[in-house]
C-alpha cells in the first residue's frame, strides 16, 4: 500500500517510520509512506501555506492553493487514491472504518495546522473526513500516524503471525480482546489465573471467550475522568506469596 502524507513537517514522520514493525514493512515493499511538505506547492519567495480567517479571530487558516495543488499533482503520480482528511470535526475512526481503508491500493493523507484548512478544501476536494478522537491535537500529523499503524496491521504479511489480529479488540464492534499474562506466575501478591496454567484448551477459549464478554459489556469511557477502578478483575491476590 502507498500512503502519501501531506503536511507541513515531515520531519515529524522519520523516527516513526524508521522503527518497529512500520520500518520492516517498509523494507518489505508492505508500505510505502511518503510524507510531502506543503510549502513544496506553496507560491512565492516566502512559500506561505497560510492566511488569516476572514471575520477575524486568533491564528491563521491553511490556505486553498497550495493544498489544492499538492493534492492535484500527488493523485496524478499513481492510480486511484482515496484522500484522508485528519481533523476534529470528522467521523469518528473506528474498527470498520479501518479495515475497509486497509483494501484500498493508496491512501493520501492531509495533515492540518494552526486553526484548521479553508473550508473551500473540504468543499472542493471532498475527502473522508476522520477523526481520532474528541480532543485537538496541535496537528494531523499524529493522527495520521495512528491512521497508519492500525491500518498497516491489517496488510497481509505486517504482522509476524497473522493471527494476532483474529481476535484484537475491535475486530468485532464492541468486542474487546481478553486480559493477557506472562511469566513470572505471581508478581507482587497478584497471581495469573490458574485456568491458564492447567493446559486444557478448551477451558482457556471459554475462559477468554467469558472475559471478553465481560470486557465488552463493561463500559469503557465515562464523563468523569477520575471514575471508575483500574484494577482488573482478572488478577487475583493470595496470601503470603510463596505459590509456585
Amino acid at each position: 500500500m502507498r500512503i502519501d502524507v501531506l503536511t507541513l513537517f515531515p520531519g515529524l514522520f522519520e523516527g516513526y517510520l524508521d522503527e518497529s514493525l512500520v520500518s520492516k514493512a517498509r523494507a518489505k515493499g508492505i508500505l510505502d509512506i511518503r510524507p510531502r511538505n506543503l510549502r513544496d506547492w506553496a507560491e512565492g519567495t516566502h512559500k506561505v501555506v497560510d492566511d488569516r480567517p476572514y471575520g477575524g479571530g486568533p491564528g491563521m487558516v491553511l490556505m486553498c492553493g497550495p493544498v489544492f495543488r499538492a493534492v492535484e499533482d500527488v493523485r496524478a503520480e499513481a492510480g486511484p487514491s482515496t484522500l484522508v482528511m485528519l481533523t476534529p470535526a470528522g467521523e469518528r475512526l473506528r474498527q470498520p472504518r479501518v479495515e475497509a481503508l486497509s483494501r484500498e491500493p493508496r491512501l493520501i493523507l492531509l495533515c492540518g495546522r494552526y486553526e484548521g484548512f479553508d473550508d473551500r478544501i473540504r468543499q472542493g476536494l471532498k475527502p473522508l473526513e476522520l477523526s481520532v478522537g474528541d480532543y485537538v491535537c496541535n496537528g494531523g500529523e499524529a493522527p495520521a500516524m495512528v491512521l497508519i499503524d492500525a491500518v498497516a496491521r491489517l496488510l497481509p504479511g505486517f504482522l509476524g503471525d497473522p493471527g494476532s489480529a483474529d481476535e484484537e479488540s475491535h475486530r468485532e464492534p464492541g468486542w474487546l480482546e481478553y486480559p493477557q499474562f506472562t511469566r513470572p506466575r505471581v508478581f507482587r501478591d497478584m497471581a495469573v489465573p490458574e485456568v491458564l496454567l492447567e493446559g486444557n484448551h478448551q477451558a482457556i477459549a471459554s475462559w477468554r471467550h467469558g472475559q471478553s464478554a465481560q470486557r465488552s459489556a463493561t463500559p469503557q469511557k465515562s464523563d468523569s475522568p477520575s471514575s471508575g477502578s483500574l484494577v482488573d478483575s482478572s488478577f487475583r491476590k493470595i496470601d503470603g506469596g510463596n505459590a509456585p
